[in-house]
């Protein structure tokens, strides 16, 4: 743990009240993190994977008995109701640990892989050599799994970390930096770095080996160009834009009630949230008006009784309120909530959740990230123009299809420019850590989760061995006298129909000359 000063107050976003008085990491000790996460990679490094897993098995087994505990931090630091951080923050989490002690052995291990025909009597390998340090910056929205799980496969992959989690949710950060210390993981493995935007900079600037961002699109693009002067590989999650596609004969009420958790978990704080839905034109009324009745039914506050919490980072609310008011000056209908004038967002941060209709995409509310409980809902006519719409946004992260016709939903996922689609269901991809995670163009570069959230942590090294017992090969020098041998040789491998008898002929003809050559 680092010598830290600069106080910085923090208030519960769902009371108002100060819950916390923090120190920030002073700038002036950034070179020194990195100077102990490179030495401490010296060792980290080289230990058996299995004995690097026993680091995380104490820490699951550490995170199980405090599970109450961290909810309740994440619950004050976030403003969400507190089910939801057990749910959706804690729980994923742990389920990521479980995922790696039972795969990093065989996606970390030396791969054996084919080696071609023209290659024989050699045998080819991968092997994954972890890069060194990582430098993961994590948002505030699940503040305890999107830091931990990118950390923690950094650390099955055997590199050191250094953390940056969201200064808009500091006691999530402290929290996480003193499960790892309680832990017992060695000085200098992961280690936590508490600030603001400057402090940030200052750790992308110090050159780390691998850069891990989760956050919005703007800061995104900062950190890529930043990557990009220095060549540091990196991964890129940012936001989204979420389609929900309902069909006329999909499952109403299933669908209702999936758009409603879609749209407002979190307070529709979710980079993979439902944040405009379609719905085809002959169950568009009904639709609409089960969606308005469910969503006058939750209940917003801090108790374990309520459905929503707060908003968490005060910015956001601002973006919200500028969406909302957009699209009511542009026609679109308040079916559900209150316009951003009657909001009472004064010490707390409670926004109603919002559905709208009569909207159309020259709104920001249907083209922009809202990251916010608002529903724009669109009726449409065909399955072209749903495609379309769906599709019409630079964000490509995540999608869903309701619908009881198999065959149609697979043909409209298909087409959707996504990195995920659910059919029948909403954000839960990212629950299956068997599935890569990940979004297309402006949500992001980079996929991680299963065996590639481990293996982007490393380098890919390949290996070819030869038994070494043969002087030369046929490719070496000299060539007199090989090429009309290798012509033909290729002529008969490469052609339709594979002539086996001629081109071992040609090969052990290759075989003779290179001997014979070389005496």
């Amino acid at each position: 743990m680092e010598e830290l000063h600069t106080k910085w107050e923090v208030y519960s976003p769902a009371t108002g009240e100060k819950i916390a008085e923090l120190d920030e990491t002073p700038l002036e000790s950034i070179p020194h993190l990195y100077t102990k996460s490179r030495q401490a990679f010296q060792t980290w490094s080289k230990l058996p994977i299995k004995e690097r897993l026993q680091y995380l098995k104490r820490l699951r087994l550490l995170m199980v008995n405090k599970m109450d505990e961290i909810a309740e931090v994440i619950s004050k630091d976030t403003g969400k109701v507190k089910i939801e951080a057990l749910v959706a923050d804690i729980m994923p989490t742990i389920d990521a640990i479980k995922h790696i002690e039972k795969h990093a052995m065989k996606a970390l291990s030396r791969q054996k892989v084919s080696t071609p025909l023209m290659l024989i009597g050699k045998k080819s390998y991968i092997d994954y050599m972890p890069r060194g340090t990582v430098l993961v910056i994590s948002p505030w929205n699940y503040p305890l799994q999107l830091a931990m799980v990118p950390i923690l496969n950094a650390l099955a992959g055997g590199n050191t970390v250094i953390a940056k989690p969201s200064e808009v949710t500091p006691l999530v950060g402290m929290c996480i930096d003193n499960l790892f210390h309680e832990a017992g993981f060695p000085e200098g493995t992961v280690q936590f770095a508490h600030g603001g935007k400057d402090l940030g900079a200052s750790l992308t600037e110090q050159k780390p080996d691998y850069i891990f961002f989760t956050g919005s699109v703007r800061t995104g693009k900062i950190i890529g160009e930043v990557a990009a002067k220095q060549l540091i590989p990196s991964t890129l999650e940012l936001g989204g834009k979420d389609p929900m596609i309902v069909l006329r004969d999909a499952n109403l009420e299933r669908a209702v009630n999936g758009a409603l958790w879609g749209a407002f978990t979190n307070s529709g704080q979710v980079c993979m949230s439902v944040e405009r839905i379609y719905v085809e034109r002959p169950i568009y009324k009904e639709f609409l008006s089960l969606l308005k009745e469910k969503a006058n039914s939750l209940k917003q506050g801090t108790r374990l009784t309520d459905d929503i919490g707060s908003m968490t980072f005060p910015a956001q609310i601002d973006i919200v309120a500028g969406h909302l008011e957009d699209a009511l000056n542009k026609g679109a209908i308040l079916e559900s909530g209150t316009s951003p004038n009657d909001w009472k967002t004064g010490q707390t941060y409670f926004i109603p959740p919002t559905i709208l209709s009569n909207v159309n995409h020259s709104m920001k509310i249907m083209k922009e990230e809202t990251f916010g409980p608002v529903l724009p809902v669109v009726p449409f006519d065909t399955e072209e123009e749903v495609v379309r719409l769906a599709n019409d946004t630079e964000y490509g992260l995540n999608s869903s299809v309701w619908t009881k016709d198999t065959v149609k939903a697979n043909r409209v996922a298909s087409q959707l420019v996504t990195g995920a689609v659910t059919i029948n269901d909403v954000l839960i991809t990212v629950a299956n850590h068997y599935l890569p995670f990940g979004g297309t163009k402006q949500s992001g570069i980079g996929r991680y989760h299963g065996e590639q959230g481990m293996r982007i942590f490393c380098h890919e090294k390949a290996i070819m061995k030869d038994n070494g017992k043969k002087n030369s090969e046929i490719q070496w020098y000299p060539y007199e006298g090989k090429y009309t041998k290798f012509l033909s040789l290729f002529q008969h491998y490469f052609s339709e129909k594979t002539n086996w008898i001629q081109f071992g002929k040609e090969y052990l003809q290759l075989i003779k000359i290179s001997k014979e050559k070389r005496k």
